[in-house]
């Protein structure tokens, strides 16, 4: 199995730890988007797709956030779920959240990394769209047919 391609979608907003996303495909026949590339402590790393999960509620099967206290469809009060667990423990927040896609082995999830972040700094070094010059439109300003005004 091999990546065949690499595209980086940098974000510039106020998550200063989330800096883009990607979307790898394997063996030219394989996509997987939403792959997030995120600043730690200890440098980028790759976080794989992942989605919030939700509780059904017993009265009118609404999808709530978990943890919620009340549906948010019909108000009604939602059964107590496991206490929250200590600050310091962060399974709690892992919990919330479930992998759509991951790798199974170390070496595939170093593979997937190597690539993403190559093709992250890659694009982070590349010249923007933005400082080019802009050209002006044909036709000085001239209405066209179909143009909308």
């Amino acid at each position: 199995m091999e990546i065949t391609e690499v595209r980086v979608f940098t974000r510039e907003s106020a998550d200063k730890k989330l800096r883009a996303f990607a979307t790898i495909t394997f063996d030219d026949s394989f996509v997987v988007r939403n792959i997030k590339i995120i600043e730690g402590n200890k440098g980028l790393f790759v976080a794989m797709p992942s989605r919030k999960m939700k509780e059904s509620c017993p009265k009118c099967s609404f999808k709530n956030a978990i943890r919620s206290k009340f549906c948010n469809q019909c108000g009604s009060a939602m059964p107590p779920s496991a206490p929250p667990a200590p600050v310091e423990d962060k399974t709690q927040r892992q919990s919330e959240h479930r992998d759509i896609a991951h790798p199974i082995t170390a070496e595939c999830r170093e593979m997937i990394q190597k690539k993403v972040l190559e093709a992250y700094e890659a694009e982070s070094n590349a010249p923007s769209a933005e400082a080019a010059p802009s050209q002006p439109a044909s036709g000085g300003g001239s209405f066209e047919p179909g143009d909308l005004y």
